[in-house]
């Protein structure tokens, strides 16, 4: 199959189908950390090339919940443009899920689109594909089966003196430099990627 990965700059689900023999692509302005078959640009330029599946990662940063807060008045005067920033989120996002592609898979964390699209198809976790990450991924899917688990390993957490909780692996991302941290927080786990080329490249 000829597939798009949309806003991949990792390259970790491109090389999942393309180890499958897919001609799969990744797109992204950044470059791409893996060698191997990458647009950089904005993926709506090659949108239109003639793809059987698009797998997209579209930035959560002004569609996630855990966000909502900074959209409160007294923040209004530090983040003027956040409103316009959501709002060009959003229209991006319906671009993405309304794209002349077949076959459409778009990923976010829990997020606004859930209430102004349509439930996500589905809600993995990375512990269900063989990490011990944490992470809640809605998946919104088009002409494609919900995604299977393939390996359910136990979770690990970091319990702070408050009794709040925290996924271990998201905690030491903190101590990262920020766009790296932001960067290890959006790469796919190779188990959810290996999940998609081997159930979803055989439709």
């Amino acid at each position: 199959m000829n597939v798009l990965v949309a806003c991949e700059f990792s390259g970790i689900v491109r090389e999942a189908f393309r180890t499958r023999g897919h001609n799969a692509w990744s797109c992204d302005l950044l470059p791409s950390e893996k060698e191997g078959l990458h647009f950089q640009c904005d993926v709506l330029n090659v949108i239109n090339k003639n793809w059987d599946l698009m797998i997209a990662h579209p930035p959560c940063t002004y569609l996630t919940v855990t966000g909502n807060k900074w959209f409160n008045p007294e923040f209004e005067n530090r983040f003027p443009n956040r409103k316009e920033q959501r709002k060009e989120a959003i229209e991006f996002f319906m671009q993405l899920i309304n794209a002349p592609i077949k076959r459409i898979a778009v990923e976010n964390p829990i997020g606004i689109m859930s209430t102004l699209y349509r439930k996500p198809a589905q809600i993995i976790q990375p512990f269900q594909f063989g990490h011990e990450e944490a992470k809640k991924t809605c998946l919104w899917l088009k002409n494609l089966p919900l995604l299977i688990p393939t390996k359910n390993v136990e979770p690990k957490y970091t319990v702070f003196k408050s009794g709040k909780r925290m996924a271990t692996w998201y905690c030491d991302a903190v101590k990262l430099p920020k766009d790296e941290r932001m960067k290890t927080r959006s790469r796919t786990f190779q188990g959810i990627a290996d999940a998609m080329s081997e159930q979803w490249g055989k439709l």
